[in-house]
């Protein structure tokens, strides 16, 4: 596939590397030189200075015979003329923009993305995406991540086994023996940097990061289940009042109005107006890192620190000194994969990568058969995938025991006409079914194989 990327940032970085990683022609347009310099060195794509929304920076970068253009520049209005430029003038078949201001994607103005509208196929909002994700984790303590698919019905838990794990060294076979009526199972391990997929005589290990698909309502259950019984928080405090700490307070505003909630913001003007726009949230102007502003804020009666400005250092630094003033627990945004791997020596209890976010959204639009949704785990080395089966599916009609799957592939849950199936030896895939599975990057195309359609439109 032949992709243009507008923007060079840490998002378009990432998005190329990973479309690069899969032998895709890439090319990446951004005004800054030095981006360029930098993303042509270190990874196989074509870089081009100049501005993603003119015609002939376009052309250049091959936009006649491309088959998609992601455009995530830093500047929304930049991002949907370079859809439209490439949609009017060289027919380009896919269109992606990231939107970043809210006032685009207010309910009232749902329709002007639509395609009779803009040339756009599908908007990104990064902010809104991680604000759903920070949500999640808030409503599920003790998990480490959480993604929605099928309707919101069936969700993709990751869950740290513990030394007091009550299902470490026990056969997976023998979990579902003992819990039969529980829709949950474990499709991928994460131990000692890789990811595995089980089969059903493998144990889990102290130190294992688990990957279960289960259904939304039996999600707490299995929690429960690994050991993890932890309330959900009471009293919040979110550092950072920008888009998605906005967005949290108020989506747990209307949500969960007995929570109680403190912003803290840097920027003056910012902390007014998010002061003005909430009505139950207190905020607070100032530092996240000044001790003073945290005893102002009650840190050592608090049960969950949310770290949400722009820079990464804050965030960190912030949440560990929360939980040093007596927080329970923190969540903190990172953006840089570089820090990931620092922050379990340094206390923080669960973190948030909002470039992998964005990335597996694009993921599900790149990705060939009817791939409805993807979600990228560990840096790409596991995709939680999302598909449905049609009749021309090699999977359709035969019980799961004489199914062939390749290897790298564990399917977790059926939906099929509103219900979850937890698959059995018996289980048969019937046509419209949508598969929630866990797969390796080296089986990704092993999954596109088996839910191809006869004719492809990209």
């Amino acid at each position: 596939m032949k992709v243009i990327i507008c923007g060079a940032g840490q998002v378009g970085y990432g998005i190329a590397e990973r479309l690069s990683q899969e032998d895709n022609d890439v090319s990446v347009i951004d005004t800054e030189a030095s981006l360029i310099n930098v993303i042509t060195e270190t990874l196989d794509v074509r870089g081009y200075v100049g501005h993603g929304a003119h015609p002939d920076v376009l052309a250049k970068a091959g936009a006649e015979d491309a088959d998609m253009i992601i455009a995530v520049t830093l500047h929304d209005e930049v991002n949907i003329v370079a859809c439209e430029v490439a949609h009017a003038l060289f027919s380009v078949p896919t269109k992606i923009a990231r939107i970043r201001a809210q006032n685009y994607l207010q309910p009232e103005y749902a329709d002007l993305f639509s395609r009779q509208n803009m040339a756009i196929d599908v908007t990104i909002s990064p902010e809104v995406e991680v604000g759903k994700m920070v949500l999640r984790r808030i409503s599920f303590p003790g998990a480490t991540d959480v993604v929605r698919f099928a309707d919101d019905r069936i969700s993709m838990v990751a869950i740290e086994c513990m030394e007091d794990c009550p299902v470490v060294n026990t056969p997976l076979q023998q979990l579902s023996q003992l819990f039969p009526d529980l829709m949950a199972t474990v499709v991928g391990i994460y131990r000692n940097g890789r990811v595995l997929i089980p089969r059903s005589a493998d144990q889990l290990e102290v130190g294992d990061l688990a990957y279960v698909i289960a259904q939304r309502e039996h999600v707490r259950r299995t929690l429960g289940l690994f050991g993890h019984e932890e309330q959900e928080a009471g009293r919040i405090i979110i550092a950072g009042g920008g888009n998605i700490g906005y967005y949290v307070a108020r989506t747990i505003e209307e949500h969960q109005p007995r929570t109680r909630i403190k912003i803290i913001e840097s920027n003056r003007e910012r902390a007014l107006a998010i002061s003005e726009q909430l009505r139950n949230t207190i905020v607070l102007h100032g530092s996240a890192l000044d001790q003073h502003i945290l005893a102002q804020a009650d840190i050592q009666e608090t049960d969950l620190m949310v770290t949400l400005t722009n820079s990464d250092q804050i965030n960190i630094l912030s949440a560990v000194m929360a939980k040093a003033n007596g927080c329970k627990s923190n969540l903190v945004l990172i953006n840089s994969s570089s820090l990931n791997q620092v922050t379990d020596s340094l206390g923080i209890d669960a973190q948030i990568n909002p470039r992998a976010v964005t990335i597996s959204r694009v993921l599900q639009h790149v990705r060939k058969g009817r791939i409805r949704s993807v979600y990228s785990v560990q840096q790409g080395t596991g995709e939680v995938i999302e598909a449905e089966a049609l009749e021309t599916s090699p999977l359709v009609g035969r019980p799961f025991r004489e199914l062939d799957l390749p290897d790298g592939i564990r399917i977790g849950a059926i939906y099929r006409g509103g219900e979850v199936l937890r698959p059995s030896g018996d289980t048969k895939i019937k046509s419209r079914d949508r598969i929630v599975l866990f797969a390796v990057p080296e089986a990704v195309r092993d999954v596109e194989q088996l839910f191809r359609v006869s004719i492809q439109y990209f």
